[in-house]
């Protein structure tokens, strides 16, 4: 049974009965260590830090945190997640706008199509949700899964099953409200607040799934959250301003470091951090511009 498939099985399986244990996870392998990616497109740092979000604040004191960490124009979503997943800037995998034309993604690829090509028994799972790029572009089909949803609750109803039950080494969620409320409100607007907010919980319920793993005290998960671009006062981005080209940076679980790193971290440092946490040899020809950031030790 491949991989979509099985978390489909699951994931109907055990919403059916609420979330009540559905059988064994045979096979999770204790001693590896797992990344967790959440990404929330959109968020402008002051109003994060201004908004109640307990559920990120509990993993900033458990980790390494930066409101200072920087992304390069153009501030838009395609740009902006090819330099996250790749770890290179745009001068490498040539992608300036969300149609994603002109990609070298063929010899950048993002770290999750880097893990399957080093290990193809690394199980690889991307839930994302509808938007303005190829998605399937950028991750390509190295992936074990990339299922699809139409909105938030939806993804991470789905998400917390899969990241319950199944044997997963490497996930990324991709979380997009908050991008849309700012697109048709403002990043002064009480909506936006409450869209992070509500994002806040979403992640709370993603890092639940994961406390409530049979074997999680056996395993190291590294839950690394960023955005891909900040946003004017308007609720627009796209350009160079201050606003829109700082993000945050944040890195918990026990093999992270508690505090602010010295340095400002920059966007395409969460990919080399991922890999290195995976126990990935960083090779010189993938020619990675990201260091790592937060963790205690290098793999």
């Amino acid at each position: 049974m491949d991989m979509i498939t099985s978390v489909r099985s699951v994931a109907a399986a055990c919403l059916c009965v609420s979330f009540v244990a559905c059988g064994d996870i045979s096979g999770v392998d204790g001693s590896r260590p797992k990344v967790l990616l959440i990404g929330l497109d959109g968020v402008r740092v002051d109003v994060l830090a201004s908004v109640h979000t307990p559920n990120i604040d509990s993993l900033m004191a458990q980790g390494t945190f930066s409101d200072r960490a920087q992304t390069r124009p153009p501030t838009v979503s395609g740009h902006g997640w090819s330099n996250m997943l790749t770890g290179v800037w745009a001068n490498k995998h040539r992608v300036t706008s969300n149609d994603l034309t002109g990609n070298d993604y063929a010899r950048y690829r993002d770290f999750f199509t880097r893990l399957e090509q080093v290990d193809p028994t690394f199980n690889t799972l991307a839930i994302l949700g509808r938007s303005s790029f190829g998605w399937t572009t950028l991750l390509g089909d190295a992936i074990d899964a990339t299922p699809t949803f139409d909105s938030d609750a939806a993804s991470v109803s789905w998400a917390t099953v899969a990241l319950e039950y199944l044997d997963l080494d490497a996930v990324f969620v991709w979380l997009s409200a908050i991008d849309g409320v700012g697109h048709k409100t403002s990043s002064l607007d009480p909506e936006y607040r409450r869209a992070i907010e509500i994002a806040d919980v979403q992640v709370g319920a993603l890092v639940a799934a994961l406390t409530r793993r049979l074997a999680f005290g056996l395993e190291d998960w590294l839950i690394l959250i960023s955005t891909d671009h900040g946003r004017t006062d308007d609720g627009g981005h796209g350009g160079e301003s201050e606003q829109e080209r700082t993000i945050f940076y944040l890195a918990s679980g026990p093999s992270t470091i508690r505090g602010t790193p010295d340095t400002p971290p920059n966007i395409v440092d969460v990919a080399v951090t991922a890999l290195s946490h995976m126990g990935v040899v960083i090779r010189s020809e993938w020619q990675l511009d990201g260091r790592i950031v937060g963790l205690g030790q290098q793999r």
